[in-house]
């Protein structure tokens, strides 16, 4: 999907960011076709950073995706040094720790990589809250400790771009709920927040825009939260629905760019992404940060 955007340099602002909204299912390569397209779209619109949502090579199939987190690591470090662009992927699958020990009991880590414009990897966050729920849907309830280990570190990584640093927050999905992640990440130096997710459709019905804005206001950051939006077909005969809803928050709350559906226009046709922009002020950022310093007025923490 084209979404014609000015450039970072038009608007004249410091940084400028897509989030993609995808519909993946459980065949990989058509997966990867479409994360491809966006990635040139993005790119092609004047975005330096490109976020993808959580499970974005595919919904499900955990085990088999695993299999090929290497292979599906360099194709889309490839992708962000053919079209010149920072790619953080939402998450892979992947059965060994940041150390390269396996994941004990046949468990795995969910993991989000983000990959430099010459396909370097500059960051690797495990996801640290793993989604535990019961909720009223064909799925009924969630536990993703029982095929996942959670991680045990934090992690900000360093954008250069136009001359300039820019330090990210990595988080995943869950992570969301809980505030003080985002204020450590804050602590840290952290200038945006990545929020790529893959929210049940109640859930996120209920509570995605409210967490993207919440985070926003605790950690004083830009949330960009890339989601996957619509019905995902499990071989079981199994159908579960995300909420979309892709959208990116600026440090005051503001929804600054939003696609307001859970599912695409037109999946099964030539729909297969949609595309959220924003760009990142830095000095009015910072200004916000002075006019309210919370972080200086923090006594927990």
């Amino acid at each position: 999907m084209t979404k014609h955007f000015k450039s970072s340099v038009e608007n004249n602002s410091d940084f400028t960011i897509a989030a993609v909204q995808m519909n993946s299912q459980q065949d990989i390569e058509a997966n990867l076709a479409a994360i491809k397209s966006a990635i040139a779209d993005a790119s092609r619109q004047g975005a330096q950073l490109v976020v993808l949502p959580e499970n974005c090579c595919s919904m499900g199939r955990q085990a088999a995706t695993a299999e090929r987190f290497d292979s599906l690591s360099t194709t889309l470090a490839n992708y962000a040094q053919d079209h010149d662009i920072h790619v953080l992927v939402g998450s892979l699958p992947c059965s060994y720790r940041p150390d390269g020990v396996i994941v004990p009991d046949g468990r795995l880590r969910q993991v989000s990589q983000l990959f430099a414009p010459d396909g370097t990897q500059v960051a690797r966050y495990d996801k640290i809250h793993l989604f535990t729920a019961t909720v009223a849907d064909n799925q009924g309830s969630y536990n993703e400790a029982a095929t996942f280990e959670p991680g045990m570190q934090t992690v900000v990584a360093k954008i250069e771009a136009s001359d300039k640093v820019y330090n990210i927050g990595m988080m995943v999905c869950f992570d969301l709920r809980f505030p003080a992640l985002a204020q450590r990440l804050r602590q840290a130096g952290a200038d945006l927040l990545s929020a790529p997710s893959a929210f049940t459709y109640l859930t996120g019905q209920a509570h995605w825009s409210l967490l993207l804005q919440a985070r926003a206001l605790d950690s004083q950051c830009m949330v960009i939260g890339a989601a996957q939006g619509g019905d995902h077909y499990y071989k079981n005969g199994k159908v579960r629905q995300t909420w979309g809803h892709t959208a990116i928050t600026a440090f005051d709350g503001t929804v600054i760019d939003s696609y307001d559906n859970s599912a695409l226009a037109k999946p099964d046709e030539e729909q297969k992404y949609a595309l959220v922009f924003a760009n990142l002020d830095t000095q009015a950022q910072q200004q916000g940060r002075q006019k309210l310093p919370i972080f200086q007025c923090h006594r927990l923490a």
